[in-house]
Protein backbone atom coordinates (compact mmCIF):
# COMPACT_ATOMS: atom_id res chain seq x y z
CA UNK A 1 0.00 0.00 0.00
CA UNK A 2 1.41 3.40 -1.11
CA UNK A 3 1.52 6.82 0.87
CA UNK A 4 -1.58 8.69 -0.07
CA UNK A 5 -0.84 12.32 -1.82
CA UNK A 6 -2.19 13.97 1.44
CA UNK A 7 0.32 11.80 3.56
CA UNK A 8 2.85 12.72 1.16
CA UNK A 9 2.32 16.05 1.90
CA UNK A 10 2.00 15.13 5.62
CA UNK A 11 5.69 13.46 6.01
CA UNK A 12 7.50 16.29 3.51
CA UNK A 13 5.96 18.51 6.35
CA UNK A 14 7.16 16.33 9.36
CA UNK A 15 10.51 15.86 7.85
CA UNK A 16 11.26 19.33 7.07
CA UNK A 17 10.06 20.15 10.31
CA UNK A 18 12.11 17.88 12.26
CA UNK A 19 15.23 18.89 10.42
CA UNK A 20 14.37 22.14 11.26
CA UNK A 21 13.85 21.72 15.18
CA UNK A 22 16.94 19.34 15.14
CA UNK A 23 18.76 22.16 13.55
CA UNK A 24 17.43 24.50 16.32
CA UNK A 25 18.23 21.84 19.21
CA UNK A 26 22.01 21.92 17.96
CA UNK A 27 22.57 25.29 16.95
CA UNK A 28 21.80 26.54 20.46
CA UNK A 29 24.29 25.08 22.12
CA UNK A 30 27.07 26.05 20.08
CA UNK A 31 27.91 29.81 21.32
CA UNK A 32 28.20 28.59 24.76
CA UNK A 33 30.53 25.24 24.42
CA UNK A 34 33.68 26.16 24.46
CA UNK A 35 32.92 28.60 27.80
CA UNK A 36 31.16 25.66 29.13
CA UNK A 37 33.96 23.14 28.96
CA UNK A 38 36.23 25.88 30.37
CA UNK A 39 34.04 26.25 33.16
CA UNK A 40 33.45 22.59 34.05
CA UNK A 41 37.27 21.45 33.51
CA UNK A 42 38.91 24.75 34.49
CA UNK A 43 40.80 25.22 31.58
CA UNK A 44 42.20 27.67 29.21
CA UNK A 45 41.08 28.66 25.43
CA UNK A 46 44.06 26.05 23.96
CA UNK A 47 43.13 23.04 26.67
CA UNK A 48 39.42 23.62 25.76
CA UNK A 49 39.78 23.29 21.75
CA UNK A 50 41.36 20.09 22.67
CA UNK A 51 38.28 18.51 24.84
CA UNK A 52 35.90 19.90 22.62
CA UNK A 53 37.64 18.10 19.29
CA UNK A 54 37.71 14.73 21.61
CA UNK A 55 33.49 15.86 22.59
CA UNK A 56 32.87 16.17 18.52
CA UNK A 57 34.87 12.32 17.99
CA UNK A 58 33.30 10.60 20.97
CA UNK A 59 29.73 11.44 19.44
CA UNK A 60 30.93 11.08 15.57
CA UNK A 61 32.07 7.96 16.76
CA UNK A 62 29.02 6.67 17.78
CA UNK A 63 27.44 7.97 14.90
CA UNK A 64 29.36 6.12 12.42
CA UNK A 65 28.53 2.74 14.41
CA UNK A 66 25.07 3.43 14.70
CA UNK A 67 24.06 5.23 11.65
CA UNK A 68 23.99 1.64 9.31
CA UNK A 69 22.25 0.65 12.20
CA UNK A 70 19.70 2.93 12.12
CA UNK A 71 19.17 2.72 8.20
CA UNK A 72 18.76 -1.15 7.96
CA UNK A 73 15.98 -0.70 11.22
CA UNK A 74 13.97 1.67 9.00
CA UNK A 75 14.27 -0.48 6.07
CA UNK A 76 12.98 -3.63 8.38
CA UNK A 77 10.53 -2.07 10.59
CA UNK A 78 10.40 1.37 8.75
CA UNK A 79 11.18 4.89 9.30
CA UNK A 80 8.28 6.24 12.48
CA UNK A 81 9.67 4.18 14.90
CA UNK A 82 13.44 4.31 14.30
CA UNK A 83 12.74 8.48 13.87
CA UNK A 84 11.03 8.61 16.58
CA UNK A 85 13.03 6.98 19.17
CA UNK A 86 16.06 9.35 17.87
CA UNK A 87 14.03 12.25 18.74
CA UNK A 88 13.48 11.10 22.14
CA UNK A 89 17.04 10.33 22.86
CA UNK A 90 17.95 13.66 21.59
CA UNK A 91 15.25 15.14 24.22
CA UNK A 92 17.30 12.94 27.15
CA UNK A 93 21.11 13.66 25.85
CA UNK A 94 20.47 17.53 25.81
CA UNK A 95 18.43 17.48 29.80
CA UNK A 96 22.33 15.63 30.29
CA UNK A 97 24.44 17.93 28.80
CA UNK A 98 22.66 20.98 30.89
CA UNK A 99 22.84 19.54 34.48
CA UNK A 100 26.60 18.43 33.96
CA UNK A 101 29.30 19.73 36.09
CA UNK A 102 31.77 17.75 35.09
CA UNK A 103 33.76 16.86 31.77
CA UNK A 104 32.64 13.04 32.04
CA UNK A 105 29.13 13.54 32.28
CA UNK A 106 29.73 16.37 29.33
CA UNK A 107 31.32 13.18 27.01
CA UNK A 108 28.24 11.20 28.20
CA UNK A 109 25.85 13.20 26.70
CA UNK A 110 27.97 13.39 23.88
CA UNK A 111 28.01 9.54 22.92
CA UNK A 112 24.35 9.40 23.93
CA UNK A 113 23.44 11.94 21.52
CA UNK A 114 25.43 9.77 18.85
CA UNK A 115 23.88 6.67 19.51
CA UNK A 116 20.05 8.22 19.49
CA UNK A 117 20.79 11.15 17.26
CA UNK A 118 20.70 9.87 14.17
CA UNK A 119 17.35 11.32 12.59
CA UNK A 120 19.00 13.11 9.60
CA UNK A 121 19.73 9.24 7.59
CA UNK A 122 15.82 7.71 8.35
CA UNK A 123 14.57 11.39 7.89
CA UNK A 124 16.12 11.49 4.65
CA UNK A 125 15.35 7.83 3.74
CA UNK A 126 11.82 8.55 4.26
CA UNK A 127 11.94 11.73 1.57
CA UNK A 128 13.60 9.26 -0.43
CA UNK A 129 10.61 6.91 -0.06
CA UNK A 130 8.17 9.63 -1.09
CA UNK A 131 10.63 11.30 -3.83
CA UNK A 132 11.06 10.65 -7.84
CA UNK A 133 14.90 9.46 -8.36
CA UNK A 134 15.09 12.22 -10.29
CA UNK A 135 13.59 14.88 -8.73
CA UNK A 136 15.74 14.28 -4.87
CA UNK A 137 18.26 16.85 -5.47
CA UNK A 138 15.99 19.26 -5.32
CA UNK A 139 13.83 18.08 -2.08
CA UNK A 140 17.02 17.41 -0.28
CA UNK A 141 17.86 20.98 -0.92
CA UNK A 142 14.72 21.98 1.02
CA UNK A 143 16.07 19.81 4.11
CA UNK A 144 19.48 21.71 3.97
CA UNK A 145 17.48 24.58 3.64
CA UNK A 146 15.72 23.73 7.20
CA UNK A 147 18.86 22.82 8.98
CA UNK A 148 19.93 26.43 7.21
CA UNK A 149 16.95 28.11 8.87
CA UNK A 150 17.69 26.21 12.01
CA UNK A 151 20.89 27.56 12.30
CA UNK A 152 19.52 30.46 11.59
CA UNK A 153 17.01 30.78 15.17
CA UNK A 154 19.54 28.31 17.03
CA UNK A 155 22.71 30.18 17.14
CA UNK A 156 20.77 33.23 17.71
CA UNK A 157 18.70 31.92 19.93
CA UNK A 158 21.84 30.52 21.93
CA UNK A 159 23.85 33.41 21.72
CA UNK A 160 20.98 35.39 23.49
CA UNK A 161 20.35 32.90 25.71
CA UNK A 162 24.18 32.16 26.51
CA UNK A 163 23.99 35.72 28.21
CA UNK A 164 22.62 34.97 31.15
CA UNK A 165 24.02 31.42 31.68
CA UNK A 166 26.16 29.03 29.53
CA UNK A 167 23.84 25.86 30.54
CA UNK A 168 20.17 27.80 29.54
CA UNK A 169 20.56 27.04 25.93
CA UNK A 170 20.40 23.53 26.30
CA UNK A 171 17.19 23.24 28.54
CA UNK A 172 15.85 24.73 25.72
CA UNK A 173 17.24 22.16 23.43
CA UNK A 174 15.62 19.72 25.56
CA UNK A 175 12.83 21.46 25.05
CA UNK A 176 12.25 22.04 21.32
CA UNK A 177 13.39 18.12 21.12
CA UNK A 178 10.61 16.99 23.00
CA UNK A 179 8.42 18.97 20.97
CA UNK A 180 9.68 17.59 17.62
CA UNK A 181 9.01 14.54 18.93
CA UNK A 182 5.66 14.98 20.20
CA UNK A 183 4.55 16.64 16.91
CA UNK A 184 5.84 13.77 15.32
CA UNK A 185 4.11 11.05 16.88
CA UNK A 186 1.15 12.41 16.12
CA UNK A 187 1.45 13.51 12.82
CA UNK A 188 4.03 11.39 11.18
CA UNK A 189 2.90 9.01 9.17
CA UNK A 190 5.03 5.57 8.00
CA UNK A 191 6.47 6.12 4.40
CA UNK A 192 7.99 2.84 3.97
CA UNK A 193 5.02 -0.03 2.89
CA UNK A 194 5.07 -3.26 4.59
CA UNK A 195 5.74 -4.65 0.82
CA UNK A 196 8.61 -2.85 0.31
CA UNK A 197 10.45 -3.69 3.36
CA UNK A 198 13.16 -6.58 3.72
CA UNK A 199 14.82 -8.50 6.61
CA UNK A 200 17.11 -7.25 8.87
CA UNK A 201 20.61 -8.25 8.30
CA UNK A 202 23.78 -7.68 10.61
CA UNK A 203 26.02 -7.84 7.83
CA UNK A 204 24.41 -4.73 6.58
CA UNK A 205 23.96 -3.06 9.99
CA UNK A 206 27.51 -2.07 10.64
CA UNK A 207 30.11 0.03 8.66
CA UNK A 208 32.20 -2.78 7.45
CA UNK A 209 28.73 -4.43 5.73
CA UNK A 210 27.53 -1.02 4.14
CA UNK A 211 31.16 -0.51 2.67
CA UNK A 212 30.53 -4.25 1.05
CA UNK A 213 27.13 -3.59 0.26
CA UNK A 214 27.62 0.03 -1.35
CA UNK A 215 30.50 -2.20 -3.81
CA UNK A 216 27.60 -3.34 -5.41
CA UNK A 217 26.31 0.05 -6.34
CA UNK A 218 27.48 1.28 -9.64
CA UNK A 219 29.75 4.23 -9.11
CA UNK A 220 29.41 4.54 -5.44
CA UNK A 221 32.54 4.19 -4.22
CA UNK A 222 34.24 6.71 -5.98
CA UNK A 223 31.70 9.35 -5.11
CA UNK A 224 32.13 7.88 -1.48
CA UNK A 225 35.47 9.16 -1.73
CA UNK A 226 34.37 12.51 -2.70
CA UNK A 227 31.86 12.92 0.08
CA UNK A 228 34.64 11.55 2.62
CA UNK A 229 36.97 14.58 1.74
CA UNK A 230 34.19 17.43 1.51
CA UNK A 231 33.09 16.27 5.04
CA UNK A 232 36.23 16.51 6.78
CA UNK A 233 36.64 19.98 4.58
CA UNK A 234 33.21 21.11 5.78
CA UNK A 235 33.63 19.96 9.34
CA UNK A 236 35.99 22.79 10.24
CA UNK A 237 32.82 24.64 10.88
CA UNK A 238 30.99 22.59 13.75
CA UNK A 239 34.34 21.60 15.08
CA UNK A 240 36.29 24.87 15.31
CA UNK A 241 34.10 27.94 14.60
CA UNK A 242 33.38 29.12 18.05
CA UNK A 243 36.61 28.23 19.43
CA UNK A 244 38.16 30.16 16.34
CA UNK A 245 35.86 33.09 16.67
CA UNK A 246 36.79 33.72 20.23
CA UNK A 247 40.86 33.20 19.32
CA UNK A 248 40.69 35.00 15.50
CA UNK A 249 37.68 37.53 16.33
CA UNK A 250 37.09 38.02 20.23
CA UNK A 251 33.45 37.20 19.83
CA UNK A 252 31.34 37.08 22.81
CA UNK A 253 28.89 33.92 23.02
CA UNK A 254 26.29 36.79 20.98
CA UNK A 255 28.64 37.25 18.10
CA UNK A 256 29.42 33.66 17.84
CA UNK A 257 25.14 33.03 17.67
CA UNK A 258 25.18 35.99 14.93
CA UNK A 259 27.88 34.87 12.90
CA UNK A 260 26.20 31.80 12.55
CA UNK A 261 22.53 32.84 12.11
CA UNK A 262 24.14 34.77 9.31
CA UNK A 263 25.80 31.72 7.97
CA UNK A 264 22.35 30.16 8.38
CA UNK A 265 20.15 32.49 6.26
CA UNK A 266 23.07 32.41 3.45
CA UNK A 267 22.84 28.69 3.33
CA UNK A 268 19.18 28.86 3.58
CA UNK A 269 18.25 31.22 0.40
CA UNK A 270 21.22 28.99 -2.18
CA UNK A 271 19.31 25.66 -0.74
CA UNK A 272 15.69 27.30 -1.44
CA UNK A 273 16.14 29.54 -4.49
CA UNK A 274 19.90 28.67 -6.35
CA UNK A 275 19.95 24.95 -6.19
CA UNK A 276 17.40 23.83 -8.42
CA UNK A 277 18.61 26.17 -10.77
CA UNK A 278 21.74 25.07 -10.65
CA UNK A 279 21.67 21.95 -10.86
CA UNK A 280 18.82 22.46 -13.45
CA UNK A 281 21.65 23.95 -15.82
CA UNK A 282 24.61 22.30 -14.85
CA UNK A 283 23.28 18.69 -13.47
CA UNK A 284 24.71 17.48 -9.99
CA UNK A 285 28.17 16.93 -10.30
CA UNK A 286 29.40 20.52 -11.94
CA UNK A 287 26.58 21.62 -9.26
CA UNK A 288 28.64 20.38 -6.13
CA UNK A 289 31.97 21.47 -8.31
CA UNK A 290 30.73 24.94 -7.68
CA UNK A 291 30.42 24.92 -3.86
CA UNK A 292 33.53 22.56 -3.24
CA UNK A 293 35.17 25.33 -5.08
CA UNK A 294 33.78 28.77 -3.20
CA UNK A 295 34.27 26.79 0.11
CA UNK A 296 38.03 25.67 -0.89
CA UNK A 297 38.70 29.45 -1.04
CA UNK A 298 36.88 30.82 1.09
CA UNK A 299 38.47 28.72 3.69
CA UNK A 300 41.76 30.29 2.65
CA UNK A 301 39.83 34.37 3.52
CA UNK A 302 39.01 33.29 6.80
CA UNK A 303 42.48 31.95 8.05
CA UNK A 304 44.54 35.29 6.07
CA UNK A 305 42.26 37.81 6.92
CA UNK A 306 42.43 38.30 10.38
CA UNK A 307 39.12 41.23 10.48
CA UNK A 308 35.85 40.16 11.69
CA UNK A 309 34.12 42.49 9.22
CA UNK A 310 35.81 40.42 6.77
CA UNK A 311 34.96 37.15 8.14
CA UNK A 312 31.48 37.89 8.12
CA UNK A 313 31.54 39.16 4.40
CA UNK A 314 33.09 35.80 3.64
CA UNK A 315 30.26 34.09 5.62
CA UNK A 316 27.93 35.37 3.38
CA UNK A 317 29.88 34.30 0.24
CA UNK A 318 30.92 30.84 0.88
CA UNK A 319 27.00 30.10 1.56
CA UNK A 320 27.87 28.88 -2.06
CA UNK A 321 28.96 25.50 -0.51
CA UNK A 322 25.66 25.00 0.10
CA UNK A 323 25.63 23.51 -3.51
CA UNK A 324 27.95 20.66 -2.67
CA UNK A 325 26.42 18.02 -0.15
CA UNK A 326 22.40 17.79 -1.79
CA UNK A 327 24.52 17.41 -4.87
CA UNK A 328 26.63 14.64 -4.05
CA UNK A 329 23.86 12.90 -1.93
CA UNK A 330 21.86 12.68 -4.59
CA UNK A 331 23.98 11.22 -7.12
CA UNK A 332 24.51 8.27 -4.65
CA UNK A 333 21.09 8.00 -3.76
CA UNK A 334 20.28 7.88 -7.42
CA UNK A 335 22.26 4.48 -7.78
CA UNK A 336 20.89 2.78 -4.81
CA UNK A 337 17.65 0.70 -5.41
CA UNK A 338 14.37 1.75 -3.78
CA UNK A 339 14.27 -0.79 -1.00
CA UNK A 340 18.31 -0.17 0.25
CA UNK A 341 17.42 4.29 0.68
CA UNK A 342 17.47 3.87 3.71
CA UNK A 343 21.14 1.56 4.00
CA UNK A 344 21.92 4.23 1.35
CA UNK A 345 21.27 6.92 3.55
CA UNK A 346 22.83 4.95 6.60
CA UNK A 347 25.76 4.24 4.81
CA UNK A 348 26.03 8.41 3.63
CA UNK A 349 25.43 9.07 7.53
CA UNK A 350 28.69 7.05 8.36
CA UNK A 351 30.43 8.50 5.42
CA UNK A 352 29.40 11.97 7.21
CA UNK A 353 30.36 10.78 10.83
CA UNK A 354 33.78 9.46 9.55
CA UNK A 355 34.25 13.02 8.38
CA UNK A 356 33.19 14.04 12.06
CA UNK A 357 36.00 11.88 13.43
CA UNK A 358 38.74 12.84 11.04
CA UNK A 359 38.02 16.50 11.39
CA UNK A 360 38.38 17.24 14.95
CA UNK A 361 41.62 15.03 15.01
CA UNK A 362 43.08 16.99 12.17
CA UNK A 363 41.68 20.41 12.85
CA UNK A 364 41.44 21.09 16.45
CA UNK A 365 45.06 20.30 17.38
CA UNK A 366 46.37 22.41 14.53
CA UNK A 367 43.62 25.50 16.33
CA UNK A 368 44.90 24.48 19.90
CA UNK A 369 49.05 24.70 18.80
CA UNK A 370 48.79 27.68 16.87
CA UNK A 371 46.76 29.42 19.56
CA UNK A 372 49.02 28.30 22.76
CA UNK A 373 51.76 30.05 24.04
CA UNK A 374 54.86 27.29 22.43
CA UNK A 375 53.27 27.83 19.56
CA UNK A 376 56.23 29.76 16.75
CA UNK A 377 53.56 32.56 15.63
CA UNK A 378 49.76 33.09 16.68
CA UNK A 379 47.86 31.55 13.99
CA UNK A 380 44.29 30.64 14.44
CA UNK A 381 43.71 30.04 10.67
CA UNK A 382 45.63 26.83 10.41
CA UNK A 383 42.69 24.98 10.82
CA UNK A 384 40.98 26.65 7.74
CA UNK A 385 43.88 26.10 5.73
CA UNK A 386 43.64 22.33 6.60
CA UNK A 387 39.91 22.16 5.70
CA UNK A 388 40.84 24.23 2.19
CA UNK A 389 43.63 21.62 1.25
CA UNK A 390 40.70 19.37 1.45
CA UNK A 391 38.43 20.71 -0.21
CA UNK A 392 40.59 21.38 -2.78
CA UNK A 393 41.02 17.63 -3.06
CA UNK A 394 37.35 17.05 -3.11
CA UNK A 395 36.83 19.71 -6.08
CA UNK A 396 39.94 17.90 -8.15
CA UNK A 397 38.32 14.10 -7.31
CA UNK A 398 35.18 15.79 -9.06
CA UNK A 399 37.01 17.00 -11.91
CA UNK A 400 38.95 13.95 -12.53
CA UNK A 401 35.55 11.23 -12.05
CA UNK A 402 34.46 10.24 -15.47
CA UNK A 403 31.31 11.81 -15.95
CA UNK A 404 27.99 10.30 -15.37
CA UNK A 405 24.72 10.53 -17.62
CA UNK A 406 22.81 11.74 -14.34
CA UNK A 407 19.72 11.50 -16.51
CA UNK A 408 20.41 8.15 -16.93
CA UNK A 409 21.02 7.34 -13.35
CA UNK A 410 18.29 4.66 -13.20
CA UNK A 411 19.06 2.63 -16.25
CA UNK A 412 22.91 2.01 -13.91
CA UNK A 413 21.12 1.05 -10.75
CA UNK A 414 21.27 -2.44 -9.25
CA UNK A 415 18.04 -4.49 -8.51
CA UNK A 416 16.85 -5.05 -5.04
CA UNK A 417 19.11 -8.20 -5.40
CA UNK A 418 21.96 -6.43 -5.96
CA UNK A 419 22.15 -8.30 -9.70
Amino acid sequence: MSVSERGKSNATVFIVATILIDAIGFGIVIPVLPRLVMEVGQLDLPAAIRVGGWLSVVYALMQFLCGPLAGNLGDRFGRRPVLLLSLAGLAVDYVLMGFAHTLALLFLGRLIAGVFGASFSPATAALADITAPEDRAKRFGLVGAAFGIGFILGPALGGVLGEFGHRMPFYAAAICSALNFTFGFFFFPETLPPEKRRPFSFARANPVGALLQARKMRGVLGLSGILLLWNIASMVYPATWSFFAIAQYGWSNGMIGLSLALAGISMAVVQATVLGRVIKRFRERRTAMIGVAVAAFGYLGYALVPYAWFGMIVIVITALQALAQPSITALMSQRAPADAQGEMQGFIGSLNAVGAIAAPLLLNPALAWFTGPDAPVHFPGAAFVIASAFAFAALLSLAMTRRIRDDAAADQMPSATGA
